[in-house]
Order: structure tokens, then sequence, then C-alpha cells
């Protein structure tokens, strides 16, 4: 290999992202890096799949005998439908961020709630047997919750305004109640009693909602400060901006915090994983792309 990039040759194993737009992707920089510092023949390209060419292009990949991929938006959801076997994680998520090429079977896996549960590792935190209040039952909300649910969280307070995902979110607390021992409760997000009374039960507060989140950095899914012990570790998925309204106010309050970058790090890792067997070498991706 040179030190700059990866020799293609005929031995060269094809990974990428599908997904539209894909344009702004970091996961290029961070797995070809990966590959380079590994010395593996295989390359990270950005494929701008929308949603209505995702069956043409999946069929066309499969045919090409790529290593596997990634899905962002619109087609985490739709990918399901288009390969062989999902992970226990993906089936309960009903999403797929990595599919994985097993002797031409594809098989969907979803990272995000592993990249998660690795940030609060990370962040020198254990949250198994623990209860934990989420904020927001979207996408990331719902990856993060199966996980914490299947790795052993006793209980999650999932809380959700009453409104077009207020059914998905009493459907998410179902099937981790049918599927895990874990015990998913559903509170209207502005119902603040509920949110205390959770709050003062709870380890570890995540908010997967996207409110703090550039333009709108002046918004707060907590209405007050005081709900914040110092004992409650506080997260949230937004990494733009890296300190958002949330952390600076559960930080004033002594609370240990992290943003969303580490669970950004942390899903690539398990999916470079996935494909090539090999652990990712974190702190050099880290120092490179996920100072902060």
């Amino acid at each position: 290999m040179n030190d700059t990039f990866p020799v293609i040759d005929g031995h060269t194993k094809l990974t990428g992202l599908l997904g539209s737009p894909v344009s702004h992707s970091i996961s290029p920089l961070m797995h070809n890096e990966a590959f380079r510092l590994l010395d593996l023949n295989y390359v990270y390209l950005c494929f701008d799949v929308p949603e209505a060419n995702l069956a043409d292009t999946v069929k066309g990949l499969r045919c090409m005998n790529i290593a596997g991929f990634n899905c962002t938006m619109p087609d985490k959801t739709k990918i399901c439908e288009l390969i062989d076997d999902l992970s226990d994680a993906a089936r309960m998520i009903g999403a797929v961020n990595t599919v994985v090429n097993k002797n031409g079977r594809l098989v969907g896996h979803n990272t995000d709630g592993i990249g998660y549960m690795q940030a609060v590792k990370e962040a020198g935190h254990d949250i198994i047997g623990k209860e934990m209040t989420l904020l927001g039952a979207g996408g990331a909300a719902t990856a993060i919750a199966v996980q914490a649910a299947l790795d052993g969280v006793s209980t999650l307070h999932i809380f959700n305004r009453k409104g077009r995902s207020w059914e998905r979110a009493l459907k998410l607390a179902d099937t981790i109640n049918a599927n895990t021992s874990c015990k998913a409760v559903v509170s209207d997000l502005a119902d603040e009693a509920s949110l205390r009374q959770a709050l003062e039960a709870s380890t570890i507060l995540t908010n997967a909602t996207s409110l703090g989140m550039a333009p709108h950095a002046d918004t707060c899914p907590i209405p007050d400060t005081s709900m914040l012990r110092p004992e409650l570790i506080v997260s949230d998925i937004i990494y733009n901006p890296k300190q958002t309204r949330l952390l600076q106010m559960a930080s004033a309050n002594g609370c240990a915090t992290f943003n969303g970058l580490y669970m950004l790090l942390f899903q690539g890792a398990e999916a470079f994983r996935l494909w090539t067997g090999k652990e990712m070498p974190i702190e050099p991706i880290r120092e490179h792309y996920f100072k902060g």
C-alpha cells in the first residue's frame, strides 16, 4: 500500500454507502483510512441511490459479489425487503444500516444501537441492569432502545410527543416487551411530572430527538434544569453542535455528558468488523476524524 491511497487491483473488495444524499458522509474517509492502516485490500465508495432505484442497485451489487455496504436515508427500511436475512436487532428495529455478503447471501444488521452502547462504555459508564430515559422514537431512538434492551438495560422510559410518531413509540415498546426482559414504558414528552419521575429513577438520559441540532441549537428537550441531578449521565446523539444546550445545562449541573460523535465512530467500527473480521484501528481514526 502507499501512504495515502489504497492500491486498487483485481482482488480489491468493494464496500460502500447507499442513500441519497451521500456526498456529505464521513464514512469513506473513516473506512478507507482503516483499510489502509490494516493493509486490507478493500475500498469504500459512496453511491447516491434514491429509494426508487434501490431494488435495481441491490440486484446489481449482488451480481457483483460486493463484500458489503452501508445504508442511510431513505433506504434503511426498504432494504429489509430486498435482502436474504436480518439480525435479531435489525428485525426488531425494522431498519438496516449495514449489509454483509455471506457467501452470496445478503444479511442485514443495524449497528446504530451497538455504536451507542459502545459509546456509553467508552465514556466510562455501565448501564446494564439499570434504568434509562430515552427521548424520541425515530430511527436512531429505535435502534438505541432495542440494543439497550438486548444488552440488559432493566427499564426503558421512552418519551415522545403525541403526534405522527406516537404509534411508532407504542409499537417500539411492545416489541421490546415481547422480545426482551427489559420493561419499556411510553409517556408523553409534554408530561413534565412523568419525565421528572423517570429521570429520578434513571442512570442515564439519552436525547434522540432533533431538539438542539443546528441550526436550532437554542432548543432543548428538557424544560427544567432541576430535572438534571448531578448523578445523572446525560447523552445527546447530536454532534452538531458538539455541545448542545442540553449538554451545556447538564454539565453546569455537574452531570457527566457525551455527544453523538462516538456513536457515529463505533457504529462504523462494527460495520468494519462485520465486513472484514478485523477490529477497526479506533485510536488513529478517532484522532483524525472524531476529536471533540
